[in-house]
Formats: C-alpha cells, structure tokens, sequence
C-alpha cells in the first residue's frame, strides 16, 4: 500500500492542478494496464471525518475533525498486488507524488499463530470476492 501524505492544501480542500492530475492519471492507467491495481483513492480533508476513540473503561467516543498536524494525515492511497519488494519499489518511485510505503498482511501471516481465525479471514474474502 502507497500513502500520500497530506499537507495544508489538502486540508482546505485545494484540487490538485491540471497536470498533477494528469500525471496521477497517466500513473493509474500504467498500474492498471499492468493489472497491479486493487483501489487508488484520494481522501476528503479531515474536517468531513472523525475518529473513534476507546477510553480506558472501554467505552468509544467519537471525536469530530479537523485533525492537527495535517502533514501526518492520509491524504490518498493506492493499493497493489505485486510479486515483490523490487516490484514495489519499482512502481512506488515511479509516481508522480511523494508516497510511503507499507507493506500489507496476508491471511497466512496468521495462520501459525490463530489458525481457526485465519480460516475465517478466508472464507470472509471469499465472500467479499463473491459479492
């Protein structure tokens, strides 16, 4: 998974211009020619969401945004199904914004530590996959 990272303009809901959008675009197009693609998102500022937040009796509450410190908010996503780290890497330095990187779990990330709870995370994807 690739995040942009958010930043002031983001937060006030500036659009990108033209050509950055046509960049990103152009990216998406190449990722989904490849058939790398799973979802690609650009998020709405802060201000239109909140966060939950669990208190120490475990009780929620939910907090209502804007959030501080823009620049370590999410701003868009991409997510990819590659075969490899250097596959990643290759696409993460070819787009047209500045991203971080993280890698995401699979099911089988789990199955030697909860195996019962990973047969469900399988047969929950395979509904999903079913629609």
């Amino acid at each position: 998974m690739m995040f942009v990272k958010g930043d002031a303009p983001d937060e006030a809901a500036a659009m990108p211009d033209a050509g950055t959008l046509e960049a990103m675009t152009d990216y998406n197009e190449q990722l989904v020619d490849a058939g790398v693609l799973i979802a690609a998102e650009g998020l709405r500022p802060s201000s239109r969401g909140w966060r939950t937040e669990l208190g120490p009796d475990g009780a929620r509450t939910v907090v209502d945004g804007p959030f501080a410190a823009s620049e370590e908010l999410v701003a868009g996503f991409w997510l990819l199904q590659v075969e490899s780290r250097e596959e990643m890497r290759d696409w993460s330095t070819r787009c047209p914004a500045p991203v971080e990187v993280r890698e995401v779990f699979e099911i089988d990330d789990f199955a030697a530590y909860a195996p019962e709870q990973a047969e469900r995370e399988r047969r929950l994807a395979e509904r999903m996959r079913r629609g």
